[in-house]
Order: C-alpha cells, then sequence, then structure tokens
C-alpha cells in the first residue's frame, strides 16, 4: 500500500495493523487502483448488473495473481442474504469463479455473512473493526485443516471486511489466507492530495 512518507512504517515496511496482528490475512495482491476507468467498469459491474465483465476481470485479476503460488481453495466473499436477494447476484462469486478456472482450484461459499453491517465509508479503522465483528461464521462441520486459501473480492479499502472473514477462516483451521480484490483504494493517496491543495502542514 502506498504511504505518503514511511512514518508509519516499521524498518521492515510494515505498517501499525500488521504489527499488531489485526490484518487477519497474510498477503494482499489487487489488480489496480479504484479509479478513473477500473472505477467505473467496477460500478457497472457492480450496481449495473453488466455481468459480462467478470470474464474481463477474471483476466484483470489473474495478472495480479503470482503464478509460483498455489491454493487449495478459492473463497468468494460473501454478501448478506438481503444485499444478494436485492441486487441478484454475488459480485464477489462471479470473479471467484473467473479465477478459479483459469487456475482449475475449486471455489467453495464456505462462509456465511450473518450480520448486515452499516456502510464502511467515513467509518475510521476501528469503527469499520468493530462494525465487522461477529459479521461472519462457518456452518457447523466445515474444516479448512491445513489449506491455503485465496479470499476473493472486488474492492478493498482499509481491510476490515476481509480481515474479519480471514479470522473466520483461520478459525477453521486455515494455514494461510490471501486476499485477492480487483481493485484497492489509495486513500493515502486522498491524503496527500488534501495535504497539497492546504499548502501547508
Amino acid at each position: 500500500m502506498p504511504f505518503v512518507n514511511r512514518f508509519p512504517l516499521d524498518e521492515s515496511g510494515r505498517c501499525a495493523l500488521c504489527r499488531l496482528g489485526l490484518q487477519g490475512f497474510d498477503a494482499v495482491y489487487s489488480y489496480g487502483s479504484y479509479e478513473g476507468s477500473l472505477r467505473e467498469l467496477v460500478h457497472l459491474f457492480k450496481y449495473n448488473g453488466v455481468r459480462p465483465l467478470a470474464g474481463t476481470f477474471g483476466k484483470f485479476l489473474a495478472q495480479a495473481l503470482p503464478r509460483e503460488i498455489s491454493f487449495d481453495v478459492i473463497v468468494p466473499m460473501p454478501l448478506h442474504w438481503f444485499k444478494q436477494w436485492q441486487r441478484g447476484f454475488n459480485q464477489s462469486d462471479l470473479l471467484a469463479r473467473e479465477i478459479g478456472k483459469k487456475w482449475n482450484v475449486p471455489v467453495r461459499s464456505v462462509i456465511r455473512r450473518k450480520k448486515a453491517t452499516r456502510p464502511q465509508a467515513g467509518l475510521t479503522n476501528a469503527k469499520r473493526r468493530a462494525n465487522m465483528s461477529g459479521a461472519f461464521r462457518m456452518p457447523r462441520g466445515r474444516s479448512l485443516a491445513g489449506m491455503r486459501v485465496l479470499l476473493v473480492d472486488d474492492v478493498v479499502t482499509t481491510g476490515a471486511t476481509a480481515s474479519a472473514c480471514a479470522r473466520v477462516l483461520k478459525r477453521a483451521g486455515a494455514a494461510h489466507v490471501a486476499l485477492l480484490a480487483l481493485a484497492r483504494t489509495d486513500r493515502r493517496q486522498a491524503v496527500e492530495l488534501s495535504f497539497t491543495a492546504g499548502g501547508h502542514a
């Protein structure tokens, strides 16, 4: 993730969230920044139901994922049942199935979103984590013992949602959880632009 300067990072390049173990996942891969044309395409896919874009996005995701790593199962980020009913589909499930076909890895919807959380936009990191607390669950009897899991989502901002989901996967026995997202929000770039516009500290 880009930072305005090195101040938040330690000598190993880790931010405070990673140092404190607040991220449930082990790695993050994303295709591009959530802005411009990519943002417009994601909105068409997610909010306007242009599902054929899933094929194109699958190619983007394949470019973002290093070929030397391997996974036992691909898990789409779940939607709450009511939101999925409203939208008519889970965009993360469509993306997961595209990458599953390209990598020949099974896709399993093994996790459920049991709580309809409030929108994350505008919340601090701490409030985002609190908002996602208890949002996900694994059905009883499901085990991911020793598995390497690829969690797929469309957009990652702070990673609070993915972290909450990854922690549930880890409790089910997953040995490694990586997040693959189509786009990532560069929140620190916005801070830098704001600082530049202000002209002084």
